[in-house]
């Protein structure tokens, strides 16, 4: 899941870089087109049986829902100050701690609970409510977070029947045609010196994915989500470095609670995962 993060934010930045020569939707596109040749190797084990499944009609669904928040998210970034952009993002975890219990069964305590309550918090700190953060751009990204969650939800109940190649494949190929229609509405030529940019985001994205589904294919996707707060810190320093945007003091306090928050739920949910495999496997032992 950290490695799936590097890759989004390194991503996020090369979106910022591009979208000041092409509209976010374009390069949508065109982070779906590359990220699917960036995943054409994943038929090399397999061949052509890594695309057998009984759930297209779900992979369809579960697409376009990832279409619209990638068209959301990437506008945002183009539009937002991009620490803004990425801490509205974060809201992401609470629906899918909510959608984990409701459609996974996923048992979720009371102390998860309240460290992603926390986090939720530090979020609001970043982008203190009230202030000209909250616009229609806003609405976008949260549009945004809220679509990505549902989608991370639907990668893990696929996850339990189908493998992540399968689900990389299926998803980053289906992508092409679903965001097609939004770019075509603003098309323009890209420049020639842009193509080596939107090549790398689409591998990144699919890099990105491939880490993601696999690390979701491990551990409850409730667990796993806030981890993704520490995108903040490393987006942070890529964008003070690119761009000289300095994280402001509220900025700095708002990263504080989110990782605070992130890193206790990994260690809770390690230590939960320790004790209970140490008690299955006294469960499992022949009595003598």
């Amino acid at each position: 899941m950290v490695g799936s993060t590097v890759c989004f934010g390194t991503m996020a930045i090369l979106i910022r870089i591009v979208s000041k020569s092409m509209h976010p939707f374009e390069i949508a596109f065109f982070r779906s087109f590359f990220g699917a040749l960036a995943a054409a190797p994943l038929l090399w084990r397999d061949g052509w049986r890594t695309l057998r499944t009984d759930r297209l009609g779900f992979y369809t669904l579960r697409c376009a829902i990832g279409t619209v928040s990638m068209l959301a998210g990437f506008w945002a970034i183009a539009h937002l100050p991009l620490a803004q952009a990425i801490a509205l993002s974060y809201s992401s975890p609470l629906f899918v701690t909510v959608g984990a219990v409701l459609f996974l069964g996923e048992i979720v305590r009371a102390r998860r609970w309240s460290a992603v309550v926390a986090g939720f918090v530090g979020v609001l700190v970043i982008v203190r409510p009230g202030t000209d953060g909250f616009t229609a751009a806003s609405l976008v990204a949260l549009l945004a977070a809220a679509c990505s969650g549902a989608v991370t939800i639907s990668i893990k109940f696929l996850a339990r029947s189908d493998p992540p190649d399968t689900i990389v494949l299926l998803t980053t190929w289906l992508w092409v045609p679903l965001s097609l229609p939004a770019a075509l509405m603003v098309w323009q030529s890209p420049p020639l010196s842009m193509l080596p940019l939107l090549v790398a985001i689409g591998a990144l994205g699919t890099a990105g994915q491939y880490t993601w589904t696999h690390a979701l294919k491990r551990a409850d996707a409730s667990t796993l989500a806030p981890l993704s707060y520490l995108q903040l810190v490393f987006v942070a320093f890529l964008a003070w470095f690119a761009f000289d945007e300095k994280p402001d003091r509220w900025t700095a306090i708002g990263a504080a609670i989110v990782i605070g928050a992130s890193l206790y739920i990994a260690r809770r949910e390690a230590k939960l995962a320790r004790l209970q495999r140490s008690t299955s496997a006294i469960a499992t032992e022949p009595a003598v």
